[in-house]
């Protein structure tokens, strides 16, 4: 199941996971350090946090000889929308509306246009027709952010409204997202990871999995399971299918996941320390005894 991890993803889910909770900066050399763990050279390092900085993700600022790499307002946000829908164990109560986004953005913003699909799909809106998004859950503040982003106001209309047929809202579902395919994948990942997660278990009681080995897994664990950001919109159980495994793998990535945060953070905390000295002193952050916050 894991892919060729991708450097700049791979930063993604660092921050995620770790960085923003130690004060949401890292030193460049401690990035450097901790994605070696996983094959990635300092050159694809650097390149890949270039990148962030100019897509707006992350600021830099120096001390000394050293960089540091900093979530700008609109990382701070993202990493916590992301990390509330990741360790989300069970679906919100629906109110039985559907918010609707329609937009016309002109040719000359093609580009534009192209970000914004991709901002839709992955905050759980699904296409009922051209130009006409919906979702079941509240994703105001969501959406007035994107038309902050891309500054499109003028382009765009979204409604609160209720479906009054001639079908079933759950036809809507099966018309705008592809369930089946989802649940394969759920089915998949559990399939994965359930042996590896047994057999992880074994080996930390075992006291044969080192803190690096941990921090490893983990990572590769969050990796996998935010794919799913891009394709589950997070729908309410009202309008789930009976055999629906999305609860199942959550409850699955959370287990694992608390066998290996301890160890795991342990060790992204003595690489994190080594290049932040001046935190090591006043510990100006929180060090992630608990990392893993479960709502029910």
């Amino acid at each position: 199941m894991e892919n060729n991890l991708n450097t700049r993803s791979m930063i993604f889910t660092l921050y995620g996971d770790y960085i923003r909770h130690y004060g949401n900066e890292i030193w460049i050399g401690s990035l450097i350090r901790l994605l070696k763990e996983f094959g990635h050279n300092e050159q694809s390092v650097r390149a890949a946090i270039s990148r962030m900085n100019k897509q707006g993700w992350v600021q830099s600022r120096r001390e000394g000889n050293k960089s540091y790499y900093f979530l700008t307002p609109i990382g701070v946000d993202r990493m916590e929308e992301a990390a509330k829908r990741i360790f989300k164990l069970s679906p919100e109560e629906w109110d039985g509306k559907w918010r609707m986004l329609i937009y016309s953005i002109p040719e000359e913003k093609r580009n534009v246009r192209d970000e914004l699909r991709k901002e839709l799909v992955w905050s759980g809106f699904g296409t009922i027709s051209n130009s006409c998004w919906i979702s079941p859950n509240d994703l105001k503040k969501q959406v007035f952010a994107l038309l902050d982003k891309y500054d499109i106001h003028e382009h765009v209309h979204y409604f609160l409204s209720e479906y009054k047929g001639p079908e079933e809202n759950n036809k809507l579902v099966q018309e705008c997202w592809n369930i089946a395919e989802i649940n394969q994948k759920y089915e998949e990942f559990l399939g994965f990871y359930r042996k590896k997660y047994e057999a992880d278990k074994v080996k930390i009681q075992n006291g044969q999995m080192s803190d690096a080995d941990c921090f490893v897994e983990r990572t590769k664990l969050v990796h996998e399971y935010r794919k799913f950001l891009f394709s589950d919109p997070g729908l309410p159980q009202e309008l789930l299918p009976d055999k629906w495994l999305g609860g199942m793998a959550a409850e699955l990535f959370a287990d694992y996941y608390r066998e290996l945060a301890e160890p795991a953070s342990l060790f992204f905390e003595r690489v994190f320390e080594d290049g932040n000295e001046l935190r090591k002193k006043d510990k100006g952050y929180d060090v992630m005894h608990h990392p893993l916050i479960i709502e029910d």
